[in-house]
């Protein structure tokens, strides 16, 4: 399975914003399996060092993350460069030592998530594609589409305002998108 635009999946919602040299990222607590939807206590958004992290679909993909990744130190200059290459690598690293990492026609593929770091906002693909946005702003998941255009039509609205927004329109129009919402920021 390829890379995709808006890293849609059977369950979630993350949205994620750059605003005034922080990043905010928000999402959902569905767990979908099948026809089976549950309320997850674990956390679909969350810090790991200097950095704040949003996924999707695989809950051992956020686990690794959360407990597992030991990302590299953001540098002063050059963010982009280490992302698509340091810390990429990181996470390869560490999802294939969690048994994560699939390999299928001699393409590597991992999971879909945001990243915020140094007041800026990544989208690591399953191909491991490094992702920026000139909205300053993403969302991932089955609620992609709908939190997306919510993102775009509340840009005068604060931050956290704008993605709870966004969360609560994905579960409005979305099954596999539910309450409660956690949104966390970076410091600017």
């Amino acid at each position: 399975m390829g890379p995709s635009l808006l890293g849609c999946t059977v369950m979630t919602c993350i949205v994620g914003l750059e605003h005034k040299g922080s990043v905010w990222i928000g999402g959902d607590s569905a767990g979908v399996s099948g026809t089976q939807l549950s309320d997850r206590l674990d956390s679909k958004v969350f810090h790991v060092r200097d950095y704040l992290i949003g996924f999707t679909a695989s809950f051992r993909l956020g686990s690794l993350l959360r407990y597992r990744f030991k990302p590299p130190k953001p540098p002063a200059r050059g963010l982009d460069r280490m992302m698509a290459t340091v810390f990429v690598d990181a996470v390869r690293k560490c999802l294939k030592e969690g048994g994560l990492l699939r390999v299928e026609h001699s393409v590597e593929s991992g999971g879909t998530f945001l990243v915020g770091v140094n007041g800026r906002l990544f989208l690591i693909d399953r191909d491991y594609q490094l992702g920026r946005y000139r909205t300053g702003f993403h969302a991932l998941g089955a609620g992609a589409r709908v939190a997306l255009g919510a993102m775009h039509v509340t840009a005068e609205l604060e931050p956290k305002h704008r993605i709870s927004l966004a969360l609560q329109a994905a579960e409005c129009f979305t099954t596999s998108v539910r309450r409660p919402f956690r949104i966390l920021h970076t410091r600017s």
